[in-house]
């Protein structure tokens, strides 16, 4: 089965008709065998200019069996796909968008429609299939609905054919006009451009469908600042005028106007704002601000110090600045320069030379001020160069004594006589006061210079030890031969130390020689140099000699500062010598001639018979120290003792004030008064002073303490002169002696308790029994009558009554 469809549409969007046609085609009667088939097409023409109808196509297909009378419906479609509307209807809704239609014919069929707005935007009247829209369409919110249309059966409610899916296409109509998409636009140009130079560019848009002539066609337009920018179709905003002016205008603005292809426009968004900045370029000559400039300056201003400074205008941005200064008028342009300052704009003069207020004290000049930059093409009304006159008054300082030379060199012999002027220095004072000069040297240990600036060595100068002196030499101002405060110049002064003979030659290294006990005469062993501490100058010769010609070994002079030692008779003997000691007299061939004697130690070895060496016995080799590390040691061995002797002195200081304090407990515990007997538990008195008072027998002679025997931690008491004194007294004076004693002795320690152990009461018997002031063992003092005292006194009389030993001496 085969058929032809075609479906044309035509549209008139002034009339709003459509057109359809209707064809019949015949298709060939005979397709398969005993088969026919026709077609019929159904065009219909609808017009209507307030309400274009929805159209649709209809169509049978008939199959007629070739011989039979009867015709036979052999199938059934949907004959309708689509369906159209135009949007923002202003008719009574509900509007007819089309009918759904099929060639079902059965009074039971129920239509009911499924998809996008079903039932609430478009509703169907089941019975005829009609199709309306509940609302007003709009097509910039959605152009076309997909739905699905169902037959199904009134009472069963199956479907009686497939479901079948159509569109509702919204038509377009002029509703919407141009808006821009977005209020406020920026641009920018450069001044002085060309005319029609683009500026920036504009955007509307129209959200009608662009497929519609006429409805998405944006054309623009300026009508605000329409004398100094024009717009074209594309939105390009260009420049109407050849000469706008950055410095009259900086920023335009303007507004600009979208309509579409029927002119519809919209008065709130329809219209755009664009700002346009004028770009700088330098088009500008610089002015002075002021025809003439008074600038003072001391005279003492440094190089490149700020003299003034000189005020331009330039209405350029600063970025498009350049001025440039020159003098025009002036014999001064050696002595000032003008340095343009780029963030400011401003000359700034910088003295290119000393000024001197005695030599010149006011400059005049005139300066110009131009800029090379500028673009000329543009400037030809701005203005021309700039010209200002300078004054410069220069201020009389009290400046300080001025070298007649920037730094002075000097030559001195070494070893010169220390009274022999090496040289002069001269300052003077640059004012007009002329004030008498004093010289002194900074910081030298070397050198001293006299008050006519005469430089002297302290003592002889030794090239080998310094070739070069740098010394500074200060000058002063004198008044009243008093130094002027902060007036002092200074001035570098090298001296160069000369040399003179004075250093004798010696061997270039520390040479090893080995020979072969073998070795056969005339056998090198080594080849020898010398160094000389002098001055090495070119025509400087060393010549080397032997001290004895009686060694077995020779020396040959190359006559090039160099030796060799060579064997004599050869034939050595490592039995009886194993090492050679070879004086070699080296001398040089200067003013006064020096000489040294320098010994070549040669070792003497076991060869092989290709003369290799196989054994040797090297000499222990001597490690020398310097006297810098000599030095090093020998303080850290002395910081080693000193911290040695500090921490025994501590240990032992320690240790005193131990058994100082063991003795004052043991002789605290040990006070005993041997002359009265206590009374016991019966004692209830306390202690009695006045049993010291007894009547003491003046022919006993109390034993003198010395130290030798014990040493006494405290100080002895001297017994207080006079004869008779009451007890009482007598021992308040002592205590009171010992008391000021105490306190005036800073050595001893700080107890609160006075023990009085040299002193016995003034009336005892027996005197002192202590052993502390005992003295040796020679002691002629017979202690027998302890026995006669009683019991109590039994064990001094034993103590006492022994031979004395030395275990009982303190």
């Amino acid at each position: 089965m085969a058929h032809h469809y075609r479906e044309m549409h035509f549209g008139c969007r002034i009339c709003r008709w459509t057109a359809v046609f209707k064809l019949t085609l015949s298709l060939p009667r005979k397709i398969e065998e005993n088969a026919g088939l026709e077609a019929d097409y159904a065009f219909s023409l609808i017009w209507n200019k307030a309400q274009p109808r929805a159209f649709f196509h209809r169509y049978d297909f008939t199959r007629t069996a070739v011989n039979s009378n009867i015709n036979k419906r052999i199938k059934r479609e949907w004959i309708w796909n689509k369906m159209h509307i135009i949007e923002e209807h202003n008719g009574t809704l509900p509007h007819h968008v089309g009918r759904i239609t099929s060639t079902i014919r059965n009074p039971n069929a129920k239509y009911v429609l499924e998809g996008e707005g079903a039932g609430t935007l478009f509703r169907v009247e089941d019975s005829t299939g009609d199709v309306s829209a509940n609302e007003r369409l709009d097509r910039e919110k959605k152009a076309e609905y997909h739905l699905k249309a169902h037959i199904l059966d009134r009472f069963t409610n199956k479907s009686l054919e497939q479901p079948s899916v159509f569109r509702i296409i919204v038509y377009d109509i002029n509703d919407n006009a141009p808006v821009f998409v977005q209020k406020v636009f920026n641009g920018s140009v450069l001044e002085m451009s060309p005319l029609g130079t683009s500026v920036t560019k504009v955007t509307a848009v129209d959200a009608d469908d662009p497929t519609i002539l006429g409805n998405t066609r944006v054309s623009y337009k300026v009508i605000q600042g329409n004398q100094y920018f024009k717009i074209d179709d594309t939105g390009t905003i260009y420049t109407a005028v050849p000469d706008l002016d950055r410095e009259k205008t900086p920023v335009y603005t303007i507004v600009v106007e979208a309509v579409d292809g029927h002119g519809l426009h919209s008065e709130e968004s329809g219209t755009a704002t664009v700002r346009i900045s004028l770009t700088d370029i330098n088009d500008n000559f610089p002015t002075f601000r002021k025809k003439n400039f008074h600038f003072e300056v001391p005279e003492n201003t440094r190089l490149d110090g700020e003299v003034g400074r000189l005020e331009v205008e330039d209405i350029d941005e600063p970025q498009n600045r350049n001025t440039k200064y020159s003098f025009v008028q002036g014999p001064y342009q050696d002595t000032f320069r003008i340095e343009p300052n780029p963030f400011t704009n401003e000359g700034i003069i910088r003295p290119k030379k000393p000024l001197d207020f005695e030599k010149v004290s006011s400059y005049k000049f005139d300066v110009e001020a131009t800029d090379a930059d500028i673009n000329y093409a543009y400037s030809r009304t701005k203005g021309s160069k700039s010209i200002a006159s300078v004054t410069i008054k220069v201020l009389d300082v009290d400046e300080p004594p001025v070298f007649s030379q920037p730094f002075y060199i000097f030559e001195v012999q070494e070893e010169s006589d220390i009274k022999k002027v090496i040289g002069s220095v001269s300052a003077h004072d640059p004012d007009r006061a002329k004030r008498e000069i004093r010289y002194h040297i900074l910081r030298s240990n070397y050198f001293k210079i006299s008050t006519k600036g005469h430089i002297f060595a302290l003592k002889p100068l030794d090239r080998e030890e310094s070739a070069w002196h740098n010394i500074t030499v200060a000058a002063n101002e004198l008044e009243q031969d008093r130094i002027v405060p902060n007036l002092e110049s200074h001035v570098p002064v090298y001296i160069k130390v000369t040399d003179i003979n004075d250093n004798a030659p010696e061997f270039a290294d520390v040479y090893n020689p080995k020979v072969c006990e073998n070795a056969a005469p005339g056998k090198t062993v080594i080849m020898i140099s010398a160094v000389d501490k002098d001055e090495m100058s070119p025509g400087v010769k060393f010549r080397f000699s032997l001290v004895s010609e009686e060694s077995n070994f020779t020396l040959i002079d190359n006559h090039d500062s160099t030796a060799n030692v060579t064997v004599k008779y050869g034939q050595f003997n490592r039995e009886l010598v194993k090492t050679h000691y070879l004086p070699i007299i080296i001398s040089d061939n200067g003013s006064p001639q020096q000489s040294s004697t320098n010994t070549l130690a040669i070792h003497v070895c076991k060869c092989n018979e290709e003369g290799d060496f196989t054994f040797c016995e090297e000499p222990a080799k001597q490690m020398g120290v310097s006297v810098q590390a000599l030095l090093a040691i020998l303080v850290c061995i002395l910081t080693i003792i000193v911290i040695m002797v500090l921490i025994v002195m501590r240990k032992r200081h320690r240790k005193d004030l131990n058994i100082l304090r063991k003795n004052v407990t043991d002789i605290h515990e040990q006070l005993v008064a041997y002359d009265e007997e206590g009374g016991g538990e019966m004692d209830t008195t306390s202690y009695d002073v006045s049993v010291l008072n007894s009547v003491r027998q003046t022919s006993m002679r109390s034993p003198r303490m010395t130290m030798e025997n014990r040493p006494c931690v405290y100080s002895r008491v001297q017994k207080p002169p006079g004869n008779g004194i009451s007890g009482t007294g007598e021992m308040g004076i002592m205590i009171e002696m010992k008391k000021d004693e105490a306190d005036n002795d800073g050595d001893l320690l700080p107890y609160d308790t006075l023990h009085i152990y040299g002193y016995e009461g003034a009336e005892s018997i027996a005197e002192s029994l202590s052993s502390l002031g005992s003295g040796s063992s020679d002691s002629d003092i017979d202690y027998d009558f302890l026995n006669d005292w009683g019991p109590r006194f039994k064990m001094l009389a034993e103590l006492y009554g022994l031979e004395p030993s030395e275990d009982l001496l303190y």
